[in-house]
């Protein structure tokens, strides 16, 4: 019998970056096809200019620090960044608000550290902190899914919308809203933070027309297909070895235990752990998101701290805080915790107790 030794890693299969971005995007493909279905056109039209402006600006700044552009760009490491902004924003946001959060993830949050490996925050995070910040009424404009709305926008409309602010008809996005929505806001997020404003119950809130799904009620219509569809996504991720289980498990867990605790405390006040679960941004960020090999924590314990803490965040912001989703604010949040997490949860070299350790092994 022959033996070969090979020293560690041993992995049955090596990817590159660019092998681990495609895998990736193609896992979003499920949950960004379900958002065209259930939320128009606007979701592929901000994914395509999303995309062309990360490229574009990537390449410019990495010619102009006389890089390799053509090995840095076939990576995929901005084209997944737009992807994600993409898929955050409301479909019909103006084109040159696309543009402005795409530039800064890329050039600001990205190419200002150093690049892909030396960013300390998710781009695609802050660029949509930062547009929430600096937008906050163009950012909160989502139309209902397809089944509320009855009357869709068609392609035409949506990319009038986006690139002139008007549909064919010479409707704005509040016009459209207001011919569609009501009373109702356009989130499940925002239906249930406005309606407990206003002094309704958690339980009538989901009699709206919003939450009238086939399977749970505290699902919102389209977006809890929505979610199932990334879940579905990330577990491919997770099978196919792309990403392990600690973050998104961790996350998911941190969510579902606070949310948990709340609705027992108060179920008239505070959303059950489904709600949580199924609407927003959740399920995208604890797969796609949170699992960010470069800005997120690096130690096997430290992975598990990192995803239940964005989790707890994310719970917390959405019921006491004044934003109805949170997934942006956890990330950022624990990113700069990351140093922190990492060092106190760093794995114990072999041979040595803390003790001696920490007096460099001397005895």
């Amino acid at each position: 019998m022959k033996l070969t030794l090979s020293s560690s890693p041993h992995l049955r299969t090596r990817r590159d970056t660019g092998q681990v971005m495609r895998l990736v995007i193609y896992a979003m493909v499920p949950g960004i096809l379900a958002q065209w279905y259930f939320f128009g056109w606007g979701v592929l039209i901000q994914a395509v200019l999303a995309v062309m402006t990360a490229v574009l600006a990537e390449g410019t700044i990495l010619s102009l620090r006389k890089k390799n552009v053509e090995r840095a760009l076939s990576d995929y490491s901005a084209v997944l960044t737009a992807l994600l902004i993409a898929v955050s924003i409301p479909p019909a946001l103006p084109w040159w608000m696309t543009v402005v959060g795409t530039l800064f993830a890329i050039i600001i949050v990205k190419q200002l550290y150093g690049g892909l490996g030396f960013n300390m925050f998710n781009p695609a995070m802050v660029a949509y902190v930062v547009l929430l910040i600096s937008f906050p009424v163009a950012m909160t404009m989502w139309l209902p899914a397809a089944g509320v709305f009855a009357d869709a926008l068609s392609l035409a409309d949506t990319a009038s919308l986006i690139f002139t602010g008007f549909t064919q008809h010479g409707y704005d996005i509040t016009q459209v809203r207001g011919a569609i929505d009501g009373v109702t806001a356009a989130t499940p997020l925002d239906t249930v933070k406005t309606g407990l404003t206003q002094g309704a119950t958690y339980s009538e809130l989901l009699s709206r027309d919003i939450f009238n799904t086939a399977f749970f009620d505290a699902m919102g219509y389209g977006w809890g297909y929505v979610s199932l569809a990334y879940l579905l996504g990330g577990l491919m991720l997770i099978r196919l070895r792309v990403i392990t289980w600690h973050m998104p498990g961790s996350m998911l867990l941190a969510v579902l235990v606070v949310s948990l605790v709340l609705h027992l405390t108060n179920a008239d006040l505070y959303g059950s752990p489904l709600f949580h679960l199924t609407n927003g941004a959740v399920m995208i960020g604890a797969f796609f998101i949170v699992t960010d090999p470069v800005s997120g924590s690096t130690t096997p314990r430290g992975r598990i701290v990192f995803g239940a803490l964005i989790g707890f965040w994310v719970v917390i912001i959405r019921t006491f805080g004044g934003y109805p989703d949170a997934v942006a604010f956890g990330v950022i949040i624990m990113n700069m915790a990351v140093p922190l997490i990492d060092y106190y949860t760093r794995p114990r070299t072999y041979g040595r107790t803390p003790r001696n350790s920490a007096r460099g092994g001397q005895q």
